[in-house]
């Protein structure tokens, strides 16, 4: 009797994972919507409703826009830069920390400090009233003026403003990420803007398929493309100045990069950098940093840190191809890739 009972128990257990294994693969499904004053995009595999995700991805956008929004007077930042507290949270503690490593390993031409030089220049919500008075503003600006002390922010300068537009969608992506993994999906594609982060297998069970825009002014196509990258477990941004510019009377580009050790617009050669890395806000905010330091010292420090698993893929522009008409060729701009990334480009 007793064998009996234990052999219709295993008969049921094989059953059940019989059936188990007949169960079809969970659906990949899209999620799409509004978030940092941008359009994000999710592809993931999960059961659960689109709504759910959705609905924890606006949980997050309004609590990071009353940390770091510079564009909400009432954000914990925005009272910070007026001068009204020196507390910080989680958000802005680990974003000043992050964005003090790019400062450094580039001797603060990556500096989030520069929000008066980019208000004077007209980005950053504020009207550019010509050429800034860079001798009263440089002073304002500079990582090493300001410091964390048991979680306040302390100043050199009161008037000092911090802006992490260079590497706020980064790190939402890195959020975004987190939160899909906490409930278990382990494939899935994230962007916001030019930042991402892909995980596991894409709908067709290979790498993800990532585009590298081809940057002529205004490019805003997703077919546009200069290469694509198939990568997988990884977080990539793209930096440019071929979408937030104007043109002034005499014809020269100003554009929202602003090289914080000059105060002056970051135009160079070097018309986009894709940066592949750990972390997305990480890769945000190199991005911004190699489109800063320009055509001239962007490669070598793509080649110092090559040994950190910094991949990156840099587009110049041509006597052929200057980064500013739709019909510009794809193969008259010049490009540099880390040996490592240059395998996973596709022909």
């Amino acid at each position: 009797m007793k064998f009996y009972l234990f052999g219709r128990a295993t008969i049921a257990g094989m059953l059940l994972l019989s059936l188990a294994g007949c169960r079809s693969a969970a659906p990949y499904i899209t999620v799409d919507g509004a978030a940092l004053g941008t359009t994000f995009h999710i592809k993931a595999q999960s059961d659960l409703p689109e709504q759910t995700i959705y609905a924890e991805v606006m949980k997050l956008d309004a609590e990071l826009k009353r940390s770091m929004s510079i564009f909400d007077d009432r954000s914990l930042l925005s009272r910070i830069n007026r001068g009204e507290t020196d507390s910080l949270d989680r958000h802005l503690i680990y974003n000043i920390l992050a964005a003090d490593s790019v400062s450094r390993i580039s001797n603060g031409r990556y500096d989030i400090t520069v929000k008066p030089l980019v208000e004077a220049w007209g980005f950053a919500g504020k009207q550019g009233t010509g050429t800034p008075d860079l001798d009263s503003l440089l002073p304002l600006v500079g990582y090493r003026k300001i410091r964390i002390e048991e979680g306040r922010l302390v100043k050199a300068d009161p008037r000092m403003q911090l802006d992490f537009n260079s590497i706020g969608k980064g790190y939402m992506v890195d959020l975004i990420a987190r939160m899909l993994e906490d409930r278990g999906i382990g494939n899935y594609l994230v962007t916001i803007a030019g930042s991402g982060r892909c995980r596991g297998v894409n709908e067709q069970g290979g790498k993800w398929r990532i585009g590298i825009e081809t940057p002529y002014d205004n490019n805003f196509s997703e077919t546009d493309l200069q290469r694509i990258v198939a990568v997988t477990d990884i977080s990539y941004a793209t930096s440019g100045n071929y979408r937030r510019f104007y043109y002034t009377a005499d014809g020269r580009k100003i554009a929202h990069t602003i090289d914080p050790v000059t105060g002056q617009s970051a135009v160079s050669r070097l018309l986009s950098a894709t940066v592949f890395c750990d972390n997305a806000a990480r890769a945000d905010a190199l991005g911004t940093m190699f489109m800063s330091l320009g055509a001239e010292h962007a490669v070598e420090k793509a080649q110092e840190l090559e040994n950190q698993g910094v991949m990156v893929y840099f587009i110049f522009a041509t006597d052929k191809a200057a980064g500013r008409q739709a019909d510009e060729n794809p193969d008259d701009y010049e490009t540099w890739c880390s040996p490592l990334l240059e395998k996973l480009l596709n022909p």
